[in-house]
């Protein structure tokens, strides 16, 4: 009766490995070729300066902290090409203060995001409105220009960290 257990559970155990379920962050989304992406300079559609600085720097970052891929700064020897355009940028008050001031707000950033193989020239990924929003409390008898930087610097991390592991782990 034991042994029936212990057969059953090995190929029950056997037959998830072969379903496709594998641990968050052991697979892989990208072919096994794509060992170098190169991330340009985003482009920013937007009227908030050095949004494209923050993002583009903050997507390398998180690529490099991940240690799949080695990122390049030129085409030459690159796999991959990811290219980011950011369409959109809003910071929308939500909550309030007893004396009717903002101390809550909505920051959305909204981009087109596209990565393509450069060996076999085709689309890996493709999406036109890649969205990433995050609440913001800012302290008390402080004001939101004050706090503005900090946010969208937290914002960017946020948003790369989204990205890529949708990027890298199919998420």
């Amino acid at each position: 009766m034991r042994a029936k257990k212990i057969i059953g559970l090995a190929a029950a155990c056997l037959f998830l490995l072969h379903c496709g379920y594998y641990l968050r962050g052991t697979g892989s989304s990208l072919p096994r070729h794509i060992k170098r992406i190169e991330v340009p300079m985003f482009k920013n559609m937007t009227t908030r300066f050095d949004l494209d600085v923050t993002l583009t720097q903050s997507v390398i970052g998180e690529l490099v902290n991940r240690g799949k891929v080695e990122v390049t700064s030129g085409s030459d020897g690159a796999d991959a090409r990811l290219i980011g355009e950011i369409n959109a940028f809003n910071v929308i008050p939500i909550g309030f203060t007893d004396q009717s001031t903002a101390d809550r707000y909505t920051i959305t950033v909204v981009a087109r995001i596209v990565l393509r193989d450069l060996v076999h020239q085709k689309v890996l990924f493709s999406n036109p409105s890649f969205v990433y929003q995050e609440e913001y409390e800012v302290p008390q008898g402080t004001s939101f220009e004050t706090w503005e930087s900090q946010a969208i610097s937290q914002v960017a991390e946020k948003f790369a960290g989204s990205l890529v592991s949708t990027l890298l782990e199919g998420f």
